[in-house]
């Protein structure tokens, strides 16, 4: 017994915490609630008259042979299950309403807070994982909001009209019906508790699932010129056999909860049987009476019935919650300031910056002043700390030590979307949506097409945007997966120039181009950057001969700075990545 109070508490006590979560957004919607309720209400009174009119049915229709029984309860029967079946439609149409429209909020506040995390969270998630929290979690919920809870509330309300019914009728006989109920509770309980372990598991292997799926679409190219199909397949029928083995194990768990019910309610019904025969034999019970009894004794034990499935389906629910709740719940490191950035950036400065991954550092003492109409170029070996830098001035990470400074200001004190406003970023790995080719230059602002094809100019690409059938209006497939590497980096480029940022970072920007291609972009650039702050990577010694300064970094440090006639006389480290860039 101290088990069965002990499982419930629990229960009731996560299942109280979960929905307190949920009811900041639920009470918004309380003319549906209202209506759910008045459906709910016409749907138990209904069910409780269903084995009322039995009584007059046996008794007075054909013991007594009442002739006006015969409309008046074929007309009550057609009314009864009338107000039962609008009761139900009235719950089902609003709850799925709020069902519907809250998640649909869900996906939205998920997917926020999600795209608003720090880099650091984005890049130890897997991609597949989050995409299950935001779609597989969030769909488990809807349909514990939608189906689930008013069920539970419906069929609760049944059984007390039900058990108050048939306690009225006969309280001893009601005894002899209900005794039998305190015997499912435990294992129903025990149930539960092991669902909501191999609901969490469940969860966990669909992420897995969906991250393989993931990974195999977006290295299709990879995976074909490897001729990997089989061993892709191998790797994914291994996962998905597992998700399948987990599922399984839910099935063989909680669909043992109806037929113990179904053994249960017989029992009980055996019970009344037995009893309620004795009672009218005796004639302490007429027929009509134990017919009303026995019929609301058989319709109680079917909410109760739905009542232990929707406990074990609930554990479905709860795990999903505690999944989404714990990335809602989740605090970023990078705290957002309070100043707007209104101004140009004009000055940057990292004063004694270190920033440390584990026992290493990323950044060691980093001390550099910036100013507007500089280009800085970065140079050095493979983690060397480059990327590093320039991801602090994008305030994907925040030094352990020292500050970095936007015109004299910390830059932890502006608000991340004004900071981010001043810059525009191209790297290496190009990011192409599925839109039209304008709207990817004016990505996230409203498209002028004088503008557009002005930035395309400058990012010579032009030549092969008036090829294309449709132009500027031509739709972009996935990935860019219509255009050439070259094109893709000349449109990110593009992209840019058309958001007129002061501060400019390029990493590798120009690493697809030829380069004829690079030299006229390089020019043009050159005069578009003249009042702009720009620090780029180097990948080709052609594009950092003519930076004002170039910074050679090594294990987080700045080992020499200076111009490229300067350096290739006087540090032999740049010497070496002089004559690596140059081939």
């Amino acid at each position: 017994m101290d088990k069965i109070r002990s499982y419930s508490r629990g229960f009731g006590q996560l299942l109280k915490k979960i929905l307190k979560r949920y009811i900041p957004y639920i009470k918004e919607y309380k003319k549906e609630y209202l209506l759910v309720l008045i459906g709910i209400i016409f749907t138990v009174g209904a069910t409780t008259a269903t084995a009322h009119i039995m009584k007059p049915l046996m008794d007075q229709m054909f013991i007594e042979k009442k002739e006006d029984m015969l409309y008046l309860i074929p007309i009550g029967l057609v009314g009864i299950y009338f107000f039962k079946s609008l009761g139900r439609y009235m719950q089902s149409v609003f709850m799925n309403y709020i069902g519907q429209h809250i998640m649909t909020r869900f996906r939205e506040i998920l997917l926020e807070k999600i795209i608003n995390m720090d880099m650091e969270f984005l890049y130890l998630n897997r991609s597949g994982e989050l995409i299950s929290r935001v779609t597989n979690d969030i769909e488990r919920i809807r349909y514990f909001v939608s189906n689930m809870l008013p069920e539970f509330f419906r069929e609760s309300l049944t059984v007390i009209a039900l058990i108050g019914y048939v306690i009225y009728l006969n309280p001893v006989l009601a005894f002899y019906s209900l005794v039998v109920l305190p015997v499912v509770v435990y294992p129903i309980l025990y149930i539960g508790k092991k669902l909501k372990k191999y609901s969490r598991r469940s969860q966990e292997k669909n992420a897995d699932v969906v991250s393989r799926l993931t990974e195999v679409f977006n290295n299709s190219e990879i995976i074909k010129a490897n001729a990997t199909q089989k061993f892709e397949m191998d790797r994914f029928s291994a996962q998905n056999r597992e998700f399948f083995k987990i599922n399984m194990k839910s099935v063989y768990v909680g669909d043992i909860v109806s037929p113990m019910m179904e053994i249960v309610g017989a029992m009980g019904l055996a019970a009344v049987i037995f009893v309620g025969g004795r009672e009218v034999y005796d004639g302490r019970m007429s027929v009509g009476e134990f017919t009303a009894f026995i019929t609301a004794v058989g319709l109680v034990f079917q909410p109760i019935r739905r009542i232990g499935s929707i406990y074990s389906k609930v554990q479905d629910a709860v795990a999903a919650s505690e999944r989404v709740f714990e990335v809602l719940d989740t605090q970023n490191n990078i705290i957002d300031g309070q100043k707007i950035l209104e101004d140009d950036i004009t000055e940057i400065e990292f004063r004694g910056v270190k920033l440390k991954y584990e026992d290493n550092y990323a950044l060691d003492d980093i001390n550099i002043k910036i100013k507007q109409g500089e280009n800085i170029a970065l140079v050095g070996d493979s983690g060397g700390g480059k990327s590093t830098f320039i991801n602090m001035l994008l305030r994907f990470y925040d030094p352990h030590e020292g500050e970095v400074l936007i015109n004299g200001t910390n830059i932890k004190e502006f608000t991340q979307d004004s900071l981010k406003h001043h810059i525009s970023l191209v790297t290496q790995r190009i990011y192409i949506f599925q839109d039209t080719l304008a709207a990817n230059v004016a990505y996230a602002q409203e498209i002028d097409e004088q503008r557009v094809k002005e930035a395309l100019k400058l990012a010579d690409a032009m030549d092969f945007v008036d090829s294309l059938e449709n132009g500027i209006d031509t739709k972009m497939e996935e990935f860019g997966a219509n255009l050439s590497g070259g094109q893709r980096q000349r449109i990110a480029i593009a992209r840019a120039i058309y958001k007129h940022s002061s501060l400019i970072l390029l990493d590798e920007a120009t690493s697809a181009l030829d380069n004829e291609s690079e030299k006229r972009i390089q020019a043009a650039f050159d005069e578009y950057t003249k009042d702009k702050i720009t620090v780029t990577i180097a990948h080709r010694l052609s594009t950092i001969e003519h930076a004002h300064k170039i910074l050679v970094m090594q294990k987080g440090k700045i080992i020499a700075s200076g111009k490229h006639v300067e350096l290739i006389d006087s540090c032999e480290v740049y010497q070496r990545l002089a004559g690596r860039l140059k081939n």
